[in-house]
C-alpha cells in the first residue's frame, strides 16, 4: 500500500486481490475514504425498487448524452467525463423500469459500488427538501408585499474551477465593477429596498417566513388570487454563504437541539415577527428565481426531480449523477418525533445545496404536499453512503494509478 495523494480508493484487481490505491482527485476532501462494496453487502438492495432509481437516472442521462464526450464531470477524478457515463446511459434506455429486477440487475452490470467513509466514520447527516406551497399574487398589494425576485442582469456566477484545478467544483457569484467582480447585495440589503424600482419583481407572497423557507428549498408552488397555480424555480443566488439560523435559536435557548425542525423555526418567526426578521437575515444568502413549467422542479444538474430519488450533494465531492445508494432512517410523515423509519434506497445525485457540504453529506427531494414537508421540515438522520461510479471509470481509474500517471 502506497501512499501518492490525500484519498485512497480501494480497488479490486481480480486475482491480485484488494489493493488499496491513494489519489488526488482536485477538490475532493482529503479525508474521503472509497472502498468497493459487493451489491450483496448492501443493506436491503434486493428490497428496493430500483426502477424508481433507473428513471432518476435516465433524467441525468438525458444531460450526459447531449453533452462533448469530453466534458468534465466535477470532481473530475471521480466523476470522469462524460464518456465514462454515456455506455451506462444507453443501457438504461433498453432496460424496463417496470422491472425492478431487471432495473436492479442494470446497476450491478453496469456500476462498481464502493462505500464512502470520512476519518473512519462510515455515516454522515441526510436531511430532507420539499416543494414549499405557498399563496402569492402578480400584483403588488397590501396583502400581497413580499417580493420574489427574477436574477439581476448584471449578477454573473463563475465558475472557479475553469481557472484552477484545486478550485474545481467552486463557484462565487458576484458583479463586475470597473473590471472587478464585487459581492452582491446581501439579504439585508435587498431587503431594505437595494432592487425597487428595477422591474425585477416575478410575484408577491403574504409571508416573508414564505419567502425566506422558499429561499431555503429553491422551488415551490403558488397558489395565485384566481386559483391557479405557477411554478417557481432556482435562477441564481446572490453569493453569499449560506447561514443556518435554526443554530442561533438553539444557541439562544428559544428551541432545544433535539426538538430543533423546520417547523419550530416557522413556529418561532411567525411568534416574534420583529426578532424573526433579524433572524433571517443572519442568513445573507439570496435566492432569485423563475417561472417553471413541467411537474417537477429542477436541480443543479439541469434536468428535473424525482420524489424520493433525487438526492442534493456537494457537487466538489460527489458528482452530479452517480447513484447513490443510503442506508439509513428518515422520519415518519405520520409521527415525524416518533420511532424513525428505515431509509434504505437507490436515489441519484442531481442538486446541490448551500448546506449540504462534505462527502458524507445528502439532502434528500420529498416532492410536494403535507407528508412531503413533515418528512423533510423534521429530517436529521444518520445514514451510510454508497456511490455507484461505472465500470469503464472505474477501470480508467485503477489504470492510471498503476502506470503511475
Amino acid at each position: 500500500m502506497v501512499l501518492l495523494g490525500r484519498i485512497a480508493l480501494v480497488l479490486f484487481f481480480g486475482l491480485m486481490g484488494w489493493l488499496a490505491l491513494f489519489l488526488v482527485p482536485v477538490g475532493v476532501d482529503k479525508d474521503i475514504t472509497l472502498t468497493p462494496i459487493s451489491f450483496a453487502e448492501l443493506d436491503g438492495w434486493q428490497d428496493d425498487n430500483q426502477g424508481n432509481a433507473l428513471l432518476s437516472f435516465r433524467n441525468s442521462c438525458g444531460l450526459f448524452l447531449n453533452l462533448p464526450s469530453g466534458t468534465p464531470n466535477e470532481p473530475v477524478v471521480v466523476g470522469g467525463t462524460v464518456n465514462h457515463w454515456v455506455d451506462a446511459c444507453i443501457k438504461a434506455k433498453d432496460t424496463l423500469a417496470e422491472d425492478h429486477s431487471a432495473a436492479r440487475q442494470f446497476f450491478e452490470e453496469n456500476f462498481t459500488a464502493f462505500s464512502l467513509s470520512y476519518n473512519g466514520k462510515t455515516r454522515g447527516l441526510l436531511t430532507g427538501y420539499y416543494e414549499p406551497l405557498m399563496e402569492g399574487s402578480l400584483s403588488q398589494s397590501e396583502e400581497y408585499s413580499v417580493p420574489l425576485y427574477l436574477l439581476p442582469p448584471e449578477l454573473v456566477t463563475v465558475n472557479l474551477g475553469l481557472f484552477r484545478d484545486d478550485l474545481r467544483g467552486r463557484r462565487v457569484a458576484g458583479r463586475v465593477i470597473n473590471g472587478r467582480l464585487q459581492p452582491f447585495e446581501s439579504r439585508r440589503e435587498i431587503e431594505d429596498g437595494a432592487l425597487l424600482g428595477r422591474d425585477l419583481e416575478l410575484m408577491w407572497l403574504k409571508k416573508p417566513v414564505d419567502a425566506f423557507f422558499l429561499h431555503i428549498q429553491g422551488s415551490g408552488r403558488v397558489v395565485l388570487e384566481d386559483g391557479t397555480m405557477q411554478k417557481v424555480g432556482y435562477a441564481g443566488p446572490n453569493g453569499h454563504p449560506y447561514t443556518a439560523i435554526g443554530a442561533s435559536l438553539i444557541q439562544q435557548g428559544f428551541v432545544s437541539r433535539s426538538e430543533m425542525s423546520m417547523q419550530k423555526i416557522r413556529q418561532w418567526i411567525e411568534a416574534n415577527p420583529e426578532a424573526g426578521k433579524e433572524l433571517m437575515r443572519k442568513n445573507a444568502s439570496y435566492i432569485f428565481f423563475r417561472l417553471l413549467d413541467g411537474d417537477s422542479p429542477v436541480g443543479s444538474q439541469g434536468v428535473e426531480l424525482t420524489p424520493g430519488r433525487s438526492l442534493a450533494v456537494d457537487r466538489t465531492q460527489v458528482p452530479l449523477g452517480a447513484p447513490i445508494w443510503l442506508e439509513g432512517t428518515r422520519p415518519s410523515a405520520q409521527d415525524p418525533n416518533g420511532d424513525p423509519v428505515v431509509f434504505n434506497r437507490l436515489l441519484v445525485a442531481q442538486d446541490t445545496g448551500g448546506a449540504i457540504r462534505g462527502g458524507l453529506r445528502g439532502d434528500v427531494f420529498w416532492g410536494v404536499g403535507a407528508d412531503a414537508e413533515t418528512i423533510a421540515g423534521h429530517m436529521k438522520n444518520q445514514s451510510g453512503f454508497t456511490i455507484f461510479l461505472p465500470n469503464g471509470l472505474a477501470s480508467s481509474i485503477s489504470e492510471g494509478m498503476a502506470s503511475g500517471r
